[in-house]
């Protein structure tokens, strides 16, 4: 059994961009547990998307050897996560299962608002936070300054701050030196039970699903059977291990460890993230404090461009979700795109990444509707229920009162671009509750304002008009009363289930116009006219026509009485109101992709 008192359990937190992945990559390198030629830049991030966009979407774990300068070898184990608001839960996760954090600050950039929400994150569980200033190298890194926002922001003592380069190597000696001696070492019940923590899986084809711990107490090793405890189910440990960039087996892991088992399960919707493991021939009376399920708060549904290609689409479904559990649908159907799915996501980052994914690993041509939140709708009768598809949504008659939900938005800005940020806050219908100086130059505004609105193009009007220096954090807060009405499209009078969306009363008429207008410039004109309108129940709130192809009739009348050309127009007119009534018009599939990227204006 391994001394204990050898064993560093530590996360890297901080805001996206702030080079948590880069520091990764230089402790690894330090540690030579990977040789040179199979190195690569951000190693701990496996997937395509997460090297192009440079960020991480799914926090990695590894355990490094480190020789100290007091001779020992300690055992350090470590989690990169990533930094965008919407993976908060993947940094909780990650935080539950150490007993340090390294909370890097960029030289330049200073404190940002996920590095606050991370380090309150990291304090709720009592971890040791060790500051490290990263990018130090940087012609625009601003030393002094960041240590005092260390100090007035954080609370943290600036002078233990560890000064660091991650991209050129500069300091990761000191850094290690740190977490040796700063980050204390794991502790442990000796009460003869077991007791792990789930952190995180993943799905390999060939093993099953590969679940990664946190030994609290206890061994485990090749060949116990093992208990999930929120589940009950019960597995024989096939394998047993740690991570060093690939999974090394050793057979057993012991209080202390971050590893992984394979035990022949077949589903990850089996293994729940913050369950406990025990021994099921000696369990533990109770689990470990886990967190808080995953919940969803975006929605939008994906059809496949061709309805033939459902079944593949259902299949790469399911195995999407082996590798990310945090993704929920259930089965939808439209009128206009056939069948589909109705998908849950942690915000739009994670829509567009599961977009992503969709297109490139499973090679699916889908269609994504606006995405939508979920409202709490009350009828007449008393009855409460929760819709977050406008197909679902009763009609205004049977309707009492609906619910939307807040969010918190904590804003950091410098001072500069503050009066355009409030601007477009209140115009989102924000309320603000809190501001404060920071220092000189930066200050942090709180709103409460309604997730919808932040759903469309908030985020990046907020980076346009701070030139990108903004930063912007969001916790969930609670259901409030709200004006909800349905908006449905109609192409020459037939409703277009698909582009249907609910909207503020407030906010209606102006999306009902922008969907019409986008809807116009992407149908093809026909022999007839199509109206477009956008209507609240009865009542039409906006309209756009394409006008209709023309053929010139009069074109063989080359002189003659008006009453002959009057009689080939009016033929041509009825002509056209017949077409107009058999005649349907084909919605191209451009069109609903034009209605949902295209900002409002």
């Amino acid at each position: 059994m391994t001394d204990l008192s050898l064993k560093r359990n530590f996360c890297i937190v901080a805001h996206i961009d702030h080079g948590k992945s880069t520091l990764s990559d230089r402790l690894i390198q330090k540690a030579k547990i990977i040789d040179d030629r199979q190195f690569q830049n951000q190693i701990l991030d496996n997937m395509d998307i997460e090297r192009e966009r440079g960020i991480t979407i799914k926090s990695q774990a590894v355990t490094i050897p480190y020789t100290a300068k007091d001779g020992k070898t300690y055992e350090l184990n470590f989690v990169d996560t990533p930094g965008h608001v919407d993976f908060s839960y993947e940094v909780s996760r990650a935080i539950a299962s150490c007993e340090g954090a390294l909370l890097l600050v960029d030289a330049s950039q200073g404190v940002e608002s996920q590095t606050l929400s991370n380090m309150y994150l990291a304090m709720e569980q009592d971890l040791e936070i060790v500051p490290v200033i990263n990018k130090i190298d940087l012609p625009a890194a601003d030393i002094p300054s960041v240590k005092h926002q260390i100090d007035h922001d954080l609370g943290l003592d600036p002078e233990s701050a560890a000064l660091v380069s991650a991209k050129n190597g500069i300091g990761i000696d000191d850094l290690m030196e740190a977490i040796v001696t700063r980050i204390p070492c794991p502790t442990t019940v000796n009460d003869g039970k077991v007791r792990a923590l789930i952190f995180d899986c993943h799905y390999d084809p060939y093993r099953g699903v590969v679940v990664h711990i946190r030994m609290k107490d206890g061994t485990i090793k090749t060949g116990d059977t093992i208990r999930f405890m929120a589940s009950g189910m019960e597995y024989k440990v096939e394998k047993a291990g740690i991570f060093r960039i690939k999974l090394e087996e050793t057979g057993v892991l012991t209080a202390g460890d971050v590893g992984y088992i394979i035990a022949g399960v077949k589903t990850v919707s089996d293994v729940k993230v913050g369950d406990t493991i025990t021994l099921s021939d000696n369990p533990a009376e109770e689990p470990l404090p886990g967190f808080k399920e995953v919940k969803p708060v975006v929605f939008s549904s994906i059809y496949p461009i061709d309805s033939n290609d459902y079944e593949e689409l259902k299949d790469s479904m399911e195995k999407l979700t082996l590798n990310d559990a945090s993704l929920v649908y259930e089965k939808d159907s439209s009128i206009a795109l056939g069948h589909g799915f109705r998908c849950g996501f942690l915000g739009l980052l994670h829509l567009e990444v599961i977009q992503e994914r969709l297109e490139r690993d499973f090679n699916q041509a889908v269609i994504f509707t606006a995405p939508s939140v979920r409202y709490e709708v009350t009828l007449t009768n008393g009855e409460v229920m929760f819709v977050d598809n406008p197909a679902d949504y009763p009609d205004q008659g049977k309707l009492k009162g609906a619910r939307e939900p807040y969010i918190k938005a904590s804003i950091i800005t410098p001072a500069t671009y503050l009066g355009s940020i409030m601007s477009l806050c209140t115009e989102k219908r924000g309320v603000q509750t809190n501001m404060q100086y920071l220092d000189e130059k930066r200050v942090e505004i709180i709103y409460e304002m309604p997730l919808s609105e932040v759903l469309f193009d908030f985020y990046d009007r907020l980076k346009s008009y701070s030139r990108g220096y903004a930063s912007f954090d969001y916790e969930l807060i609670d259901l409030r009363e709200t004006d909800l009405v349905k908006i449905d499209i109609l192409l020459n009078g037939k409703v277009v289930d698909a582009l249907a969306q609910l909207s503020y009363r407030g906010n209606a008429v102006e999306r009902a116009r922008h969907v019409c207008e986008m809807l116009k410039e992407e149908i093809s004109r026909q022999q007839f006219k199509i109206a477009i309108q956008g209507a609240i129940g009865s009542q039409v709130i906006a309209r756009e026509t394409v006008s209709a192809l023309r053929k010139d009739v009069l074109a063989k009348c080359y002189g003659g009485d008006i009453t002959r050309k009057r009689k080939l127009l009016e033929k041509q007119k009825e002509g056209k109101k017949r077409m107009k009534m058999v005649g349907d018009v084909e919605l191209p599939q451009s069109a609903f992709l034009a209605v949902l990227k295209t900002k409002e204006n």
